[in-house]
C-alpha cells in the first residue's frame, strides 16, 4: 500500500504580500457588493420614474382630449342652436370646462417633464454605478490571479481597476 504524505505547513503562510492581497480582495468584494446593490436600485428607480412619467403623459392626453371635446361641444351647441339663449348656459359651462382642462393639462405636463428628468438622472446614475461595478469586478479577478500565478503585476493592476471602480461608485452617489 502506498504511503500518503501529508504536509501540515502551508507554503503561503509566510507570504505577507499574499495576505495583503487577500485582505484587498475582501475589501474589493465588500465595495463591489455595495455598488452592485446601488446599481440595481438606481435601475429600479429609473424604471419607476419613467413609468410615472408615462402615466402623467397619458393623463395629460386625456385632459387635452377633454379640453378639445369641450371646445367642440361649445362650438356645436352655439352653431346648431335655433335659440342661442337656450344653450348659453351649456356653452358657458363647456367654455369653463375647456379653461379648467387647459389649466390642469399645463400642470400635468410640468409634472410629466419633471418625472422624465428624474428618470434620465437615475439612468445616468445607474450607468456610473454599472461602470464602477465592472471595474470593481475586474479588480477583484485580477487581484485574485495573484494566488494562481504569484505575479505581483496582477494585484497592482487589479488595485488600480478597483480604485477606478470605487471612484465611479462614489460618483454614482454624489452626482
Amino acid at each position: 500500500m502506498a504511503e500518503v504524505e501529508i504536509h501540515t505547513g502551508h507554503e503561503h503562510a509566510n507570504d505577507e504580500f499574499g495576505r495583503r492581497v487577500g485582505v484587498m480582495v475582501g475589501v474589493i468584494g465588500i465595495i463591489l457588493a455595495v455598488v452592485t446593490i446601488s446599481s440595481h436600485r438606481a435601475h429600479t428607480a429609473a424604471v419607476i420614474a419613467r413609468t410615472e412619467a408615462n402615466d402623467q403623459w397619458s393623463f395629460f392626453q386625456s385632459k387635452k382630449l377633454r379640453q378639445h371635446l369641450a371646445e367642440i361641444g361649445s362650438s356645436l351647441a352655439s352653431a346648431l342652436a335655433t335659440d342661442p339663449a337656450r344653450v348659453q348656459g351649456l356653452v358657458d359651462k363647456l367654455n369653463k370646462d375647456h379653461d379648467r382642462y387647459a389649466l390642469d393639462s399645463d400642470d400635468i405636463q410640468k409634472e410629466a417633464k419633471a418625472k422624465e428628468e428624474e428618470s434620465k438622472h437615475e439612468e445616468q446614475r445607474a450607468l456610473r454605478l454599472d461602470m464602477g461595478e465592472g471595474f470593481l469586478e475586474l479588480g477583484l479577478v485580477l487581484s485574485s490571479l495573484y494566488f494562481l500565478s504569484k505575479a505581483r503585476f496582477f494585484p497592482i493592476i487589479g488595485g488600480l481597476a478597483a480604485i477606478v471602480g470605487t471612484c465611479l461608485g462614489i460618483a454614482g452617489y454624489i452626482v
